[in-house]
Formats: C-alpha cells, structure tokens, sequence
C-alpha cells in the first residue's frame, strides 16, 4: 500500500515499542493505536495533545512503526469529516474510563465513526489479569483498573466486518 492510495476516511492502525503501546498490544491484540486519514492529514487522540490534526508525512517521519491500513467502504468521509473535525482540541482519556468528554485513541474513531460496538476493557498480560505496568499507571492516577468497563481498542476495531484491510503502508521513509 502506498501513501498516494490512501483514500478520504481511511484508517491507520499502528504498533510501536514504547511501553505503553506493549502494555496495550500484550493486553488488546497486535495494534496499540489508531488515527484516520483525510487530505494528507491524520486526526486522532495522543496523549501528550489530546485530539489533533496532524500532517500525515510530518507524523509518519516522526514515529517509527508499522502501520496498516483499513477501509470502511460504506464510509461518508465528508460527514466522518465534520465529526473528527468538532472534536479537535479535546483533551486525552487518560484514564480510559467512558463517557467523561476526553477521548483516547480507538474511543475517538469509534465516536466519529459509529459502526463499532463497546467490548469489556482489559488490562492484563500473560501472567495477570491486570497486568504490572496498568496497575502501576493507574495507581499514579489514583484510580480503579477500569477492567470490564464498556470501551474500545484499535486491535478491536481492526477485527470489524464492516472494514477490509488494505495492507501495511511501505512508502512513508522519505
């Protein structure tokens, strides 16, 4: 898949080696982050800016990893436009936990794009239901392991019926 076929609604998914993104592959599946293409622009939910709109070349260059690329072909990209558009500037969910008005990454494109269902969150690796690395973060915030709460992750949103999967991206190293 090259970036020149990549079409207005398009889906990124992603998998990186930063702790938080295994922490979240070890507990979801093989992607840790999702984002949507529009016009050379990527919109999605990062933890250090909330939801954005970030040239799509200018991220690519600067994060190393895979990334795939998903369609929905019954897609309305003007209207998932609008939608991802009026949700810029709202802050990241670091906690995970729904329906607060902060959004991370797979809770963003399910809200702008509603085909997705809720599945129970989880927060384990291969030894713990609640794995090390999630108590510890949600100790520092002083909050519960939302375990089993309704939520979203981009593993779980990859495996929807509703999407085709187009193939990894190869031509983004310039």
């Amino acid at each position: 898949m090259k970036l020149q076929d990549l079409q207005a609604g398009d889906l990124l998914f992603m998998r990186d080696n930063q702790a938080m993104s295994q922490a979240i592959q070890q507990a979801t599946g093989q992607y840790s982050h999702v984002a949507i293409y529009f016009n050379q622009m990527i919109y999605h939910a990062t933890r250090d800016k909330g939801v954005v709109r970030e040239n799509l070349r200018e991220f690519l260059l600067t994060h190393e990893q895979l990334v795939s690329v998903y369609r929905y072909p019954k897609i309305n990209p003007d209207q998932v436009l609008v939608a991802a558009k009026a949700l810029l500037g709202k802050p990241y969910n670091d906690s995970f936990y729904p329906d607060n008005g902060t959004y991370y990454c797979s809770q963003y494109i399910a809200e702008i794009l509603p085909i997705f269902k809720t599945v129970p969150m989880q927060f384990g690796d291969d030894q713990h239901v609640i794995s090390d690395f999630w108590q510890t973060y949600y100790d520092k915030l002083g909050l519960a392991v939302p375990l089993n709460q309704a939520g979203t992750n981009p593993s779980q949103l990859s495996q929807s019926e509703d999407l085709q999967y187009l193939g990894e991206l190869h031509d983004y190293h310039f």
